[in-house]
């Protein structure tokens, strides 16, 4: 009998953190990184370049490129780790964790503790 291989599409979405951001992420105090509404991160996330989309057309869930993982690093150092995506969404995020209080922003929610963390300086 032939053993079936699985094979998981990993996608990971890269973001370099300043050190505050990092930090919190690292110690799951924030489960939510956010990203200005450019054309540079419509065209990351939904294929793109046009702000044209906005919560006015009903965009709630925005992964159209299907990110599956998130690789937050330390600046442009080697330190970084990964974690599962639960949703990108547009929305207000929380301004102590980064969020301009005044507009809506790409949100990109991840597991906190309940996901296994993959830690490295080699990834």
């Amino acid at each position: 009998m032939t053993k079936m291989k699985t094979i998981i599409q990993v996608k990971i979405l890269h973001l370099p953190l300043k050190a505050q951001w990092y930090d919190m992420q690292e110690r799951g105090e924030k489960p939510e990184e956010y990203r200005e509404i450019t054309p540079y991160w419509c065209k990351r996330f939904l294929g793109f370049d046009t702000a044209l989309f906005s919560y006015r057309y009903n965009y709630k869930s925005c992964n159209t490129k299907n990110y599956t993982h998130v690789l937050f690093r330390y600046g442009y150092t080697k330190r970084c780790f990964i974690r599962k995506i639960d949703s990108i969404t547009i929305g207000r995020g929380n301004p102590e964790w980064g969020a301009p209080a005044d507009r809506d922003v790409f949100i990109i929610r991840h597991h906190k503790e309940d996901s296994p963390i993959i830690k490295g300086k080699d990834l």
